[in-house]
């Protein structure tokens, strides 16, 4: 019997596959990865943006507001795992996920 994959199924564990093999050089190195930055809002010289890095074992999703007068501030932190965060990501923005993967196979090849 042919086992059947959906095409989202088959990104969710490459992008999973990808983040794995990456914590390795994290771990190398000792310095995380960028995976993406959004920003929310800007107002003046001022900002409020989404941080996603990867380090050794988790991805790390952090709000940070800074900019102009404000000194940066976290103001929430989500830390996920290898497998929980592929499917929560491409649920988000199909646009961020395929840019992750990109960005992740850059920094293997």
């Amino acid at each position: 019997m042919v086992k059947q994959i959906s095409l989202d199924a088959w990104q969710v564990q490459h992008l999973e596959e990808l983040l794995k093999k990456a914590s390795g050089i994290v771990s190398k190195t000792g310095s995380p990865i960028v995976l993406y930055r959004q920003v929310l809002e800007e107002e003046d010289s001022s900002y409020e943006e989404i941080v996603c890095t990867l380090a050794e074992r988790y991805v790390i999703e952090q709000l940070v507001i800074s900019g102009g007068i404000v000194p940066p501030t976290f103001r929430q932190q989500i830390i996920y795992t290898f497998d929980e965060f592929p499917p929560r990501l491409l649920r988000k923005s199909k646009d961020l996920f395929l840019q992750t993967i990109e960005l992740l196979e850059e920094q293997m090849s």
